[in-house]
């Protein structure tokens, strides 16, 4: 890898080289945030032109069956890339492979997991989604097939949190187009050349999340030279338990998280059908931003990992003052944008004159989503880095407390109001939390040594 160890004298760079390296990894790391959720678009635009709505719902209802699956799982990527950054940083050649093995290892006995026990997961997710009995039929006929995926899926995850880890945001990037034109094309092929209705839409994706992890593989295997590793060395206690460690937090996390987004939808839901398409609205303008934020939060999870390796403390410190920057100065671009155009982006989503003009008496929530969140994603990626992730549990504990703390005293006198307010709250107390955490980076005397440092 030819990086210098911890041992070795490294001045911190210069603002603008440093500058030049977050741009460099935050960029294709924003395309790849945009084009991945274009695998499942590109799925409800086909089967929108297959003459009946149900196939629009069935793959909307599998959709969110593998979101839910899919992002309890994210540790396979976060716990990945900050592992992986600090052997980049110390050179420790050994160590990235055997953490990119771990990864996939453990990605490869969940999504067969997944497989065999598809049956009872599928039912359960499907029984609280209460759908009609032909939706139902449909979007069980998706998942049979798609479920078939979860080791590619899983997979990928692992590979994209190792590539990111080694400095290459450029990788996934690759990847996710490749599987969005391989899934267009193949499902196009299968849906009107042979006639295979919602069985080719699933098919298509299912390839395509199969090709994409082979791709992703392979360019591992042709640009990487990964070591081989006995399996005692693999499996290593000591290694192990820090591995199991940052994934169990970081897996408690998200459940936290999902906890958050689940009662937001389901509040809206419980206020009627107009009110839950307010706030799915509105929350685009959350996402839409996220897309933006991840993508600055990974080069940190990248740069701030390689600096701990490195034990080159300057560095990082100069580059968490950078990322806070960068994030400041894209919630200010986003606030801009959401002031001067965010109704007309609300415009765009629906023309459903109900939903617009009763998104507007909500509107401000969301445009105070840039100010009241930049923190909390910055710090992520800062955190993931420096593998810390029982902070970011007490942080995303903390917050979710804070969530459901206003809901629960204002939302009665407030209404929906008081649902925003506590969503903003909760983005707020997560960046906060963190903000004081991570204070201890700036201490004069904070050198972290790398656990992966070469001996």
């Amino acid at each position: 890898m030819g990086q210098p160890s911890s041992t070795q004298s490294i001045k911190s760079p210069d603002n603008r080289k440093l500058l030049r390296s977050i741009l460099a990894l935050s960029i294709p790391s924003i395309v790849t945030n945009v084009t991945t959720p274009l695998l499942g678009i590109a799925d409800v635009t086909i089967a929108g032109h297959m003459g009946s709505a149900v196939f629009i719902a069935a793959i909307a209802v599998g959709g969110s069956m593998f979101n839910m699956l899919y992002w309890l799982f994210g540790f396979l990527r976060m716990g990945s890339s900050g592992m992986t950054a600090q052997c980049f940083g110390a050179g420790n050649r050994k160590e990235a492979s055997a953490v990119l093995y771990r990864a996939l290892t453990i990605a490869m006995a969940i999504g067969l997991a997944m497989i065999l026990l598809r049956h009872p997961i599928g039912n359960a997710i499907l029984d609280i989604m209460d759908t009609d009995a032909d939706t139902r039929g449909y979007a069980e006929s998706y998942y049979g097939i798609c479920i078939w995926g979860a080791p590619a899926v899983l997979g990928t995850f692992a590979l994209t949190g190792w590539f990111l880890g080694m400095q290459n945001s450029r990788a996934p990037m690759w990847v996710s187009i490749f599987m969005d034109v391989f899934n267009v094309a193949l499902s196009l092929t299968l849906v009107y050349a042979f006639h295979l209705g919602m069985e080719g839409i699933a098919t298509g994706t299912l390839c395509a999340q199969w090709a994409g992890f082979i791709l992703g593989a392979a360019i591992c295997l042709t640009r990487y030279g990964l070591q081989r590793i006995a399996l005692r060395e693999l499996i290593r206690w000591q290694s192990m338990k820090r591995f199991f460690s940052i994934n169990v937090d970081i897996f408690l996390r998200t459940i936290c998280l999902v906890c958050v987004t689940m009662w937001f939808t389901r509040v809206g839901a419980m206020q009627g059908a107009v009110m839950l398409a307010v706030n799915a609205l509105l929350m685009q303008l959350f996402t839409l931003f996220s897309f933006f934020m991840d993508g600055f939060a990974f080069s940190g999870e990248a740069l701030c990992g390689r600096f701990i390796g490195e034990g080159n403390a300057a560095s990082l410190r100069a580059t968490i003052k950078m990322l806070l920057k960068c994030g400041a100065a894209i919630a200010l671009l986003f606030t801009a944008i959401y002031v001067t155009s965010g109704t007309e982006f609300i415009r765009l989503l629906s023309d459903d004159d109900a939903v617009v003009t009763k998104s507007a008496e909500y509107f401000w929530w969301a445009v105070a989503i840039p100010i009241a969140g930049f923190t909390a994603f910055t710090w992520d990626g800062v955190f993931i880095g420096t593998t810390d992730t029982r902070s970011m549990l007490i942080s995303m504990a903390m917050a979710t407390t804070v969530f459901f703390a206003i809901y629960s005293a204002l939302f009665d006198i407030m209404g929906n109001h008081g649902l925003w307010l506590a969503f903003i709250g909760y983005l707020f107390t997560r960046g906060a939390a963190l903000s004081v955490i991570g204070r201890k980076y700036f201490r004069a005397d904070y050198l972290s040594d790398s656990p992966y440092s070469a001996k």
